[in-house]
């Protein structure tokens, strides 16, 4: 069963659940061949954009991290919430990343990778437990949090900032490694993609959390453990936010109280230009990935075109307007045809 078909978890029919899923992947077919039209017209502009030393590489690369986040905060939209906060997590895990190397000389990289994604885990869960046992909306409370653990960040920060020179140079490299032309950390989001959204199409947890999104209401009533899976996907958005952190680490070398700042709205715009519903229920953790890779492409092909910045900007906006539009003219479109369906049936 496709994640998209869990959409409406309701609506036993196939010829239904077809669709859904037809509508899904045709979204992110367009996502895709959006992204290789603004590639093409730019490298036909200007040949340097993909053809140079670096072009090919920094496509790949430079989204990566934004991809990371993405994944999580659309597993949390698409439970019907959303995660405000991704990018503060992100900040006080880049940092904590390199306070690590500096108080603990030696200390092993991987484990540095786990206390960063544990760290940021404990944050999501904060932001879980105060949405699923307060009831209060994860807009307000994540929001908050976002404030919160961004003071934190400065306390603690303060003025002083993480430098390259102050974290090992094996850990630096992760940031521009490449094995066989693919950057390390591309392929460290490919594999959290791949993970993520296996676990979204074949798992019952991954199913459910589409029905709650479609229906939390109907969802609680039919038994499903709707505080639980809330829990869960905000503690992976956290989660995802805390490994992106340690990543930022390693990509750009220095950290200071700004890192991460106005992440979360790129991330919840990936997610949306991607197809995932704002309103829960439907779309994919690919769909979210090709999203954050057209948004970082978009912003680096417009300087190349001559755009003003202004202009640069206001495409993300029209773009993340359309998508929302489009969903809800899709979701109307959809009722009615299973109002007439059901109508023909009684008739």
């Amino acid at each position: 069963m496709s994640t998209s078909t869990m959409s409406t978890p309701t609506e036993p029919g196939t010829t239904f659940s077809s669709r859904i899923g037809g509508l899904a992947r045709a979204r992110e077919t367009g996502i895709l061949l959006a992204l290789l039209l603004v590639i093409a017209v730019t490298t036909i502009k200007n040949p340097a954009f993909l053809f140079s030393s670096d072009g090919f590489r920094d496509l790949l690369l430079t989204p990566s991290i934004l991809v990371v986040v993405a994944i999580g905060e659309a597993m949390v939209i698409i439970t019907r919430n959303v995660d405000l906060s991704v990018g503060s997590i992100l900040g006080l895990s880049a940092y904590l990343t390199g306070r690590l190397f500096i108080d603990f000389p030696g200390i092993p990289i991987l484990v540095v990778f786990a206390i960063g994604i544990i760290f940021g885990a404990l944050l999501g869960l904060i932001n879980g437990a105060l949405v699923a046992f307060a009831r209060v909306p994860s807009l307000v409370i994540t929001l908050g949090t976002l404030y919160i653990y961004r003071g934190v960040n400065l306390a603690w920060t303060g003025s002083d900032r993480i430098d390259p020179s102050e974290m090992p140079a094996a850990f630096l490299r992760l940031g521009t490694q490449t094995i066989l032309g693919i950057p390390v950390l591309t392929l460290i989001a490919a594999a959290v993609l791949i993970v993520g959204a296996w676990y979204m199409k074949n798992t019952r947890g991954g199913r459910e959390f589409y029905a709650i999104g479609s229906d939390p209401s109907a969802a609680d009533l039919y038994g499903l453990k709707v505080t639980q899976r809330v829990l869960a996907a905000f503690l992976v958005s956290g989660a995802a936010a805390g490994l992106a952190g340690v990543l930022y680490a390693a990509r750009y070398g220095t950290v200071n109280a700004q890192a991460g700042l106005g992440l979360e709205l790129e991330a919840v715009g990936a997610a949306v230009i991607g197809g995932v519903a704002i309103f829960g229920g439907s779309g994919t953790l690919w769909g979210a990935a090709f999203g954050a890779v057209l948004l970082f492409t978009i912003n680096r092909a417009l300087p190349v075109l001559g755009i003003p910045d202004f202009w640069q900007r206001a495409v993300v906006g029209v773009l993340i307007i359309g998508a929302i539009v489009l969903d809800r003219i899709l979701a109307l479109r959809q009722s009615r045809k299973l109002i007439e369906a059901r109508d023909e049936d009684h008739g």
